[in-house]
């Protein structure tokens, strides 16, 4: 039975990708700062270790001894950005990278997934962004590509590496739509701005099956962007929601209201990234929702429409 160590393992995707790798017969290593983490009473095979992964220590151990490395850790870039917070996005992420390479013995670790995000590419407009497609500038950017930088260091010890950008999540009980959906539900939502931005979405089915495929593809490695197969942009995903949910999508939020209520937050909530995930498909990974409204009509299902609205 392979050992799989995740990372981040107790957030929003962490949760729903431990839960997939038990259901495929791995046995699977939760890590982060929570003290305990409800998968410990329901599978044998999930064991979680609490701790500070920006911090050198004993739980090293458990990545030394991982036969693939799937990398989450990271503060949530979801709250307001004091200098003080900003400097634990960029920890959070990058120091627990290197204290996970440095761990790692030749030999043992088959493959590591790292994660990153399309903030990578900046504002980028219109432009069509490809894996090739060069780092953007700001905070985000600054981040993604020092996390990446410290993550591909796993290759001088042999271990075939993934760098996953992620674009927008989308997930029952938690991520984007759970901050959107309270807009809708009193028939207040609607785009950022002024909409025309491009909103890079992903399916949690989809990531999750894509990053099973990297691993199970042994010779699998590089950089992938981890978002739908047809972009679209917000004003379009506001009125993909509200079909869905059969509410109205008018009532934009006007980006300096954005900015000022959210800051730094806000502004890079306004940024366009219009991106493609060429490598996943061109490796041949068949998304299984191909445009957003089909991906969200599954999420919002009746029963958790009843549930959540």
């Amino acid at each position: 039975m392979e050992k799989v160590l995740i990372t981040g393992a107790s957030g929003f995707v962490g949760q729903y990708l431990s839960r997939i790798f038990l259901d495929r017969g791995y046995s699977v290593t939760g890590l982060g700062t929570s003290k305990t983490h409800f998968l410990s009473e329901e599978s044998p095979q999930f064991t979680w270790v609490s701790a500070d992964t920006t911090l050198e220590g004993e739980w090293q151990a458990h990545a030394a001894g991982a036969d693939i490395i799937i990398n989450l850790a990271g503060r949530s870039i979801f709250k307001y950005w004091t200098p003080k917070y900003k400097q634990a996005i960029h920890d959070s992420r990058i120091k627990t990278t290197q204290n996970i390479v440095s761990a790692l013995e030749k030999g043992q670790t088959r493959k590591l997934l790292t994660t990153s995000a399309v903030g990578i590419y900046g504002d980028c407009g219109d432009d069509l962004l490809t894996e090739e497609t060069a780092p953007g500038t700001g905070f985000l950017a600054d981040v993604c590509r020092n996390w990446e930088g410290a993550g591909i260091q796993a290759r001088e010890k042999g271990v075939k590496t993934a760098v996953m950008r992620f674009g927008v999540v989308l997930g029952k009980n938690g991520g984007a739509l759970a901050t959107m959906l309270p807009a809708f539900k009193f028939f207040a939502g609607g785009p950022l701005g002024g909409g025309r931005q491009w909103f890079p979405w992903i399916h949690m089915k989809d990531l999750a099956v894509a990053v099973a495929f990297i691993i199970e593809e042994k010779e699998l490695e590089g950089v992938f962007n981890f978002t739908g197969p047809r972009p679209v942009r917000q004003k379009e995903f506001a009125r993909s929601l509200g079909r869905v949910l059969n509410r109205p999508a008018f009532m934009p939020a006007p980006a300096f209201v954005v900015k000022t209520i959210m800051g730094e937050l806000g502004a890079s909530l306004l940024q366009s990234q219009r991106a493609r995930p060429g490598n996943l498909e061109e490796a041949g990974y068949e998304f299984l929702f191909q445009d957003v409204e089909s991906a969200l009509a599954d999420i919002l299902d009746k029963r958790f429409r009843e549930n959540g609205l």
